[in-house]
């Protein structure tokens, strides 16, 4: 075929319908519907979305915002003022464009380092997170002469502190998500809180436009891509409709400030969190934000000089590489983020509606609901629903120091059962064997995954050789006399050796078995002697520590517990 031809080549252009046919032909038996994808949100997400899904939209306008730019914020890290600024200005000369600064661990200030500050917020944007009333950084917006603080930008919310007079440009207002989002809210939860809060300083203001000249939104972005993009683009949706409820035609521009979260972020094999900031980064990009915070991949035990280096450049790299700060709402116009966005803007707007009618945010916070989101995602997280790579699953067998750095609020996160789990067994001597039966295509995959499973909690396994029958592995068993044993065989092979071999099995052995089988024959091998069973979907947390509980000599078996 010449190139010519090529070119000038077209193809019958396929319907909905036949799609749908080809992908059911392809499921071997599942319905089409087994490609839907349920989210905590209550939101079904589907497998293809068209030109009808897009038009279906009850929300028509998008509302995207004025430049395609954002700020680079990266937070700076210090022993002392002095300390904090040295690295900030380093730091700026290498792409950072904003003062952040976390109070969580308070730094102390010299009058001269304190002055220089000053000087630098008139330059530069000035973001404060975890701010107390006694924090001493709050003295340098004193310092600024009052004709120059127009010049001040940035957002700035301390409970129970006001900005000194001039600061017209600072917002001081805010809806701060980064706690419930941490506290297991999903993006409708977040969405409706922000709303919530926003409600409830408009109340509290004596006019709705200095409401909204001080407020400001932040958000935890999180690892679930699209819905991440879908949720920044939402909430500016959300928000013009907040206004119009206040008789405010015009919404007013507020910024939305953006975080990568910690809820996914992990100590074990820390690397992974550069791959989860770099997609969260490019999310938060995508929806829209205006100010971008990314958070060393070693935040948890501690930032280096080369964690802080690299999650700065996650942003350098996206800004300078893809020039995507040149268009304005690229995830505009795709079928599948317009609609997502559009389910995100009506349930959170129920919610919203709910929340309010029934006491507001701060009766939401105290009804409990956001613990039971976070429950959920525990679950999600421990039954292998969700992946974290490198906690649970494709777990790396390093010396891994589990310490917690100061320097940042303890948040919940979802690696934190793993981890957990890994300091419990890090102590501890279990020799733990597969018992390996019949050829290697028969046995591989189940000592595979159960070699996978136990890494999670920390535990190394070794193979045993090959066995032929029962009576080979309890010889071997009784000259090698391993703490744990789990057998991984075929369910037919498992079926035959198991009796023989519970019988013969030292008398203070553990003894699993990877695979579910019938539940007369499970009952019936747990009265023998066996102490339970490991397959996919099990909850691995509550596994993990039956197994250490059973080490430690409390004889709980999976029936039992």
């Amino acid at each position: 075929m010449t190139i010519q031809k090529m070119k000038t080549t077209t193809f019958k252009k396929s319907t909905v319908d036949q799609w749908k046919e080809a992908a059911t032909q392809s499921l071997r038996g599942k319905p089409l519907e087994s490609l839907v994808t349920k989210t905590i949100e209550g939101i079904d997400l589907k497998p293809l979305y068209t030109l009808e899904d897009y038009e279906k939209r009850l929300h028509k306008k998008r509302s995207i915002k004025k430049d395609a730019s954002w700020i680079i914020a990266q937070q700076t890290f210090g022993e002392d003022g002095k300390d904090f600024l040295d690295r900030l200005r380093t730091s700026i000369s290498r792409g950072n464009e904003a003062i952040v600064y976390d109070g969580t661990k308070q730094l102390v200030w010299d009058e001269v380092s304190q002055q220089e500050l000053a000087n630098l917020m008139k330059d530069y944007p000035v973001y404060l997170t975890n701010t107390k009333l006694d924090d001493p950084i709050l003295n340098v917006f004193e310092l600024v002469a009052p004709e120059e603080r127009a010049a001040v930008t940035g957002a700035v919310s301390v409970k129970g502190w006001a900005l000194p007079n001039g600061y017209a440009n600072v917002k001081s207002v805010g809806a701060d998500m980064w706690h419930a989002h941490h506290d297991g809210a999903d993006a409708v939860t977040e969405l409706a809180l922000a709303l919530a809060i926003g409600a409830e300083q408009a109340t509290n203001a004596t006019d709705f436009a200095d409401f909204a000249a001080e407020f400001f939104v932040h958000f935890a972005v999180d690892t679930h891509f699209f819905m991440e993009i879908a949720k920044f683009r939402a909430f500016r949706i959300c928000w013009q409709a907040f206004c119009s409820a206040y008789d405010v035609t015009e919404a007013p521009y507020i910024p939305v400030l953006a975080t990568t979260s910690l809820r996914s972020y992990s100590k074990l094999d820390p690397y992974v969190n550069v791959l989860r900031a770099g997609n969260e980064t490019l999310a938060a990009v995508l929806g829209g934000a205006d100010m971008i915070t990314v958070h060393p991949h070693t935040i948890l035990t501690g930032p280096t000089d080369s964690s802080i280096r690299i999650a700065r450049n996650i942003q350098l790299v996206i800004k300078e590489e893809t020039h995507i700060d040149k268009v304005i709402d690229p995830a505009g116009g795709t079928y599948f983020i317009e609609t997502l966005t559009s389910e995100l803007v009506e349930h959170a707007w129920v919610l919203f509606l709910e929340i309010e009618a029934s006491g507001g945010y701060q009766a939401f916070d105290e009804s409990g609901r956001l613990a039971t989101l976070l429950e959920e995602r525990k679950a999600e997280v421990a039954t292998g629903k969700k992946s974290l790579i490198g906690t649970n699953v494709y777990a790396e067998l390093t010396d891994t120091t589990l310490t917690d750095w100061d320097g940042i609020q303890a948040v919940e996160r979802l690696a934190g059962p793993f981890e957990r789990l890994r300091t419990q067994f890090a102590d501890e001597e279990i020799r733990t064997v597969l018992l390996t039966f019949g050829d290697l295509k028969d046995f591989k995959p189940r000592a595979d995954f159960v070699s996978g499973f136990l890494a999670t909690g920390g535990l190394q396994s070794e193979w045993s050789p090959a066995f032929k029958n029962a009576e080979e592995a309890n010889e071997w068993l009784a000259a090698e006399l391993p703490d744990y044993a789990i057998v991984c065989a075929t369910p037919a092979m498992t079926e035959t050796v198991m009796e023989q071999l519970l019988a013969g099995a030292p008398e203070k052995m553990i003894v699993d078995v990877a695979g579910k089988y019938d539940a007369a024959l499970e009952e019936k091998w747990l009265q023998a002697g066996l102490d339970g069973f490991i397959y996919a979907g099990q909850n691995k947390v509550d596994k993990l520590q039956r197994i250490f509980s059973l080490w430690n000599g409390g004889r709980v078996t999976d029936e039992q517990a």
